[in-house]
C-alpha cells in the first residue's frame, strides 16, 4: 500500500499550529507558563502560520491536482 501523505511542509502547518497551542494550553495547566505568556504566544504563532502560507509557493503535488 502507498503512503499517501505528502511530504510539503506547508501541508503540515496547521497540525503543528494546533499541536503547539494545545501544548502552550497545557503547560499553562500545569504552571510552567503564566496566562500572560500564553496570550501572547498564540497570536504569534497565528501570524507565523499565516505569513508561512502565504510566502509558501504551490509544490508539486498541489499542482498536480489542478
Amino acid at each position: 500500500m502507498q503512503n499517501m501523505s505528502c511530504p510539503c511542509p506547508h501541508h503540515k502547518a496547521v497540525p503543528l499550529f494546533i499541536t503547539l497551542i494545545g501544548l502552550a494550553f497545557l503547560l499553562k495547566a500545569l504552571g510552567y507558563m503564566s496566562a500572560g505568556t500564553v496570550d501572547i504566544a498564540w497570536p504569534i504563532l497565528l501570524v507565523l502560520v499565516g505569513l508561512q502560507k502565504m510566502m509558501g509557493g504551490a509544490c508539486k503535488c498541489c499542482e498536480m491536482k489542478k
